[in-house]
């Protein structure tokens, strides 16, 4: 009888878009050991699957044995991942960055402190640019721990500087996270009362939200 509960790898497949799957083709081809050649195999045979079905995964993926499944389906969800990454990297600004601060801290950990303040700096500007606000307080705390090395014999301009942004940027976050929960209790609100219809609902409505609206923006 088919296994219908949920396949995680199942689902990433399936939630593939045309480009998305010629793409991860074309990337893992050009592998040409036979473990990425399985794993078209076993790629293709999920993608022609309406529900998730290991026992007609196995008669379709004729080289692959049962006791393989388990370590080929973990190497094949990897190896999408890779692939999404490489082709959305341009368009998402969060792996950029995420990948330029794993260079700054390849830099810290061989010893190039100077190297790896010079990354962290392009790395904020443009955290700051595309408004990563959770992104640049990783950033900030990474140049903290440089500085502490007191490497470029300016510890205490540096401290100081860095504490300014540092408290600059957990009053935004602070202020954020009170944005977002009276989002949620507007969303309350509204599944409680509905839409305003009439002025007294507008009414009502305008009090809660100067009720609840921050401190920071009242």
């Amino acid at each position: 009888m088919p296994n219908r509960s949920s396949d995680a790898l199942f689902q990433l497949v399936k939630s593939l878009e045309k480009s998305e799957k010629r793409n991860f083709k074309l990337y893992i081809k050009r592998n040409s050991a036979s473990e990425d050649l399985q794993s078209i195999q076993l790629f293709d045979a999920l993608d022609k699957m309406e529900e998730y079905d290991e026992a007609q995964l196995l008669k379709k993926s004729k080289s692959l044995k049962k006791q393989q499944l388990s370590n080929a389906k973990a190497h094949l969800y990897r190896e999408i991942l890779t692939s999404l990454r490489l082709i959305r990297q341009e368009a998402n600004v969060d792996i950029q960055l995420h990948e330029q601060l794993d260079y700054a801290r390849i830099l810290y950990n061989k010893g190039l402190y100077l190297q790896s303040l010079k990354v962290l700096d392009k790395i904020k500007e443009n955290a700051k640019a595309q408004n990563q606000i959770t992104f640049l307080l990783q950033i900030l705390f990474f140049e903290k721990t440089i500085e502490e090395l007191d490497i470029t014999r300016s510890i205490q301009d540096m401290a100081d500087r860095l504490r300014s942004e540092v408290d600059d940027v957990n009053a935004h976050l602070q202020l954020m996270s009170k944005l977002s929960n009276l989002a949620l209790q507007l969303y309350s609100w509204y599944i409680r009362n509905g839409v305003a219809r009439n002025e007294k609902d507008e009414i009502a409505l305008q009090e809660f939200c100067e009720k609840n609206l921050p401190g920071d923006l009242s």
